[in-house]
């Protein structure tokens, strides 16, 4: 019998595929200037780009963010490429929704992905939303276990969940649940939205709840509205309406400066390059999270994710050196780096 929450992930990845505008493409970075450096005083070769993340090295800050996971070769082909890039470059990565493992057992070799990343940052994840729904501490746990990850994200959707035809829309006192999930795991809990931001206070509600980990996950990238619209029976424009509504990323960091003391940010939604990276670290990002550049290499070949990774990694250092900024915490939160935002 065919199980509605596997066939939901490959549905999506076909909307993506025929429609390339559910990646909005709104370059919200580019409104930001950098100051360049012409006498850098520093060699190329001198930068260095590693940082730490949930007490791991990487190479550079970015995170493979959360695409997908399921029971299909397309989806474990994905992950699996995914994984092996993410281990030969050095950097995080975060897998799609686990609530499908929950429903169709044989989705769970799509998640466990330490044998091609036995180093590196994996992070596991659950919808938020789903501790209304029957799901609880055990369920996370396995979520974990299944993937040996670092850490597990909740992702926080109220949009998409609103405009999915089966979505579950009760997100009525969770910060309780993620509490209490968040301080009987064996691995810190990371808030994650998936493309409208994160509000200063959603920061605070996280924050009392004991999280110190928030992917902001603006707007500008992929739109999960969109994705749901080509979804829905009813001919409704529902999804169409709301495709841009959040808060853009550069925004969201802006917004998030004041609780920089007390908690790590994650920029993810509309990052393309290298260049948007730095932006990101500079308005105060420990981490990039990046995923529909990768998502048809990942679909090719893990040499072709490789590839892509390399390009920013290049892109990243290069800005850095143009930025007279020879390692990362030289670039994080220093604004005195931002000429001017248009």
């Amino acid at each position: 019998m065919s199980d509605p929450t596997n066939d939901r992930k490959i549905e999506h990845i076909r909307a993506i595929e025929r429609d390339p505008s559910t990646d909005r493409e709104q370059r919200y970075f580019d409104r930001y200037h950098l100051l360049h450096r012409a006498l850098p005083e520093l060699a190329l070769d001198e930068i260095d780009t590693q940082t730490t993340f949930l007490n791991k090295e990487l190479s550079f800050p970015l995170l493979i963010s959360s695409m997908t996971g399921g029971d299909h070769e397309l989806v474990n082909t994905i992950n699996r490429n995914l994984a092996i890039a993410a281990e030969a470059t050095g950097v995080a990565m975060a897998v799609g929704s686990q609530r499908v493992m929950f429903t169709s057992p044989d989705a769970r070799e799509s998640f466990s992905l330490r044998q091609y990343a036995p180093s590196t940052v994996l992070i596991g994840n659950i919808g938020a939303v789903q501790l209304n729904y029957g799901m609880g501490l055990e369920q996370a746990k396995e979520a974990v276990q299944c993937l040996e990850g670092d850490g597990l994200y909740l992702h926080l959707n109220p949009l998409q969940e609103a405009v999915q035809p089966e979505g579950d829309t009760d997100f009525s006192n969770l910060q309780q649940k993620i509490a209490a999930l968040a301080k009987a795991l064996d691995v810190p809990v990371l808030l994650k939205e998936v493309g409208s931001g994160l509000s200063p206070a959603d920061i605070e509600l996280g924050l009392s709840a004991g999280i110190r980990y928030f992917d902001l996950a603006g707007t500008g990238g992929t739109s999960w509205s969109r994705i749901e619209h080509h979804r829905r029976k009813d001919g409704s424009d529902l999804g169409l309406c709301f495709q841009d509504w959040g808060i853009p990323t550069p925004k969201a960091l802006q917004l998030a400066e004041p609780y920089q003391d007390r908690a790590a940010f994650i920029a993810s939604g509309g990052l393309r390059d290298g260049i948007d990276m730095a932006k990101s670290v500079i308005l105060g990002a420990s981490l990039c999270g990046i995923a529909a550049p990768l998502l048809k290499p990942a679909m090719e070949s893990a040499d072709a994710v490789i590839t892509e990774i390399e390009r920013m990694r290049r892109e990243f250092t290069t800005a850095m050196f143009l930025l007279g900024a020879q390692n990362v915490p030289a670039l994080f939160r220093n604004r005195a780096l931002i000429l001017e935002e248009c």
